[in-house]
């Protein structure tokens, strides 16, 4: 008897955080175009510092193309979202969703659309970074949703191919079928979903949903968001799925979130090299 009210109570307080981040996201990036006001005494900008030498960045350069020091560990681990930022109902999670395997693990003949699901497996639309890497998984605990935050460094012409790529998709793979080994033919819908313009330097994002189940089975459907930014020459990939409720907006403000945060932790980088 008590179940109800308690879902309840978890929804409102989900959306009273929702909306909570959703003004929270929009007061950084207004505060990240205000200029700030200089020091008393200080009349203009100081000098810039001097840059680093070639050999002091050579060797990130190499693997990644990057004109500026890699992010270290820590640093990507300080930029990644928490559940604090979500707030209840969300929490860590204790492992990864069952429907990955179940239900995301699939294959169709159309060769983009092949590779839009083994994306959304993989949860590597860039591909495998080169060095460091952070990453955070949590669940929605009444929904039974989860959402996954991955950091890491791409070679800046890869993530604008990446990206392009998955701007093509709501058309070239607007509906199809696909075919899986555990849970029967699925009926995908692919469709764009719009993101924050200040949410990094740039960004793509689907939702997709897959809709079927074994013969025996009622029908299923499960959402899943992808969401690709670029952050300077960083990059986020999150992910938002499940088979309850995906709410569009959790996407859109954790994309804002992780976008303002990692572009942050990258500005105190410079300030200390």
């Amino acid at each position: 008897m008590t179940r109800a009210p308690a879902r309840a109570r978890a929804l409102v307080a989900s959306t009273l955080s929702v909306a909570v981040l959703l003004i929270t996201a929009a007061c950084v990036a207004y505060e990240r175009d205000v200029p700030r006001a200089l020091p008393q005494g200080v009349t203009e900008p100081p000098a810039a510092a001097p840059s680093p030498s070639p050999s002091a960045t050579a060797s990130s350069s190499a693997v990644t193309g990057r004109s500026t020091p890699v992010l270290n560990d820590e640093q990507l681990k300080a930029a990644l979202i928490t559940e604090a930022d979500l707030g209840p109902p969300w929490a860590a999670a204790q492992g990864p969703a069952l429907w990955r395997d179940g239900t995301l693990k699939a294959t169709t003949d159309d060769g983009d659309c092949r590779r839009l699901l083994e994306v959304l497996y993989t949860e590597e639309p860039f591909g495998v970074p080169a060095g460091p890497r952070a990453s955070v998984t949590l669940d929605d605990i009444a929904e039974g949703s989860q959402l996954r935050e991955q950091i890491g460094a791409h070679g800046p012409q890869d993530v604008e191919r990446a990206l392009e790529w998955l701007r093509t998709l709501p058309e070239k793979c607007a509906r199809f079928r696909a075919k899986t080994a555990r849970s029967g033919t699925q009926d995908v819908e692919v469709t764009e979903l719009p993101l924050p313009d200040t949410a990094g330097d740039a960004r793509a994002a689907l939702r997709v949903t897959l809709t079927g189940g074994a013969p025996d089975a009622a029908p299923a459907r499960l959402t899943v968001d992808l969401a690709a930014i670029r952050v300077g020459e960083d990059t986020i990939v999150l992910t938002n799925g499940g088979f309850g409720e995906v709410r569009a907006e959790v996407t859109q403000a954790m994309t804002q979130l992780g976008a303002d945060r990692l572009a942050e932790v990258a500005r105190q980088g410079r300030l200390r090299v």
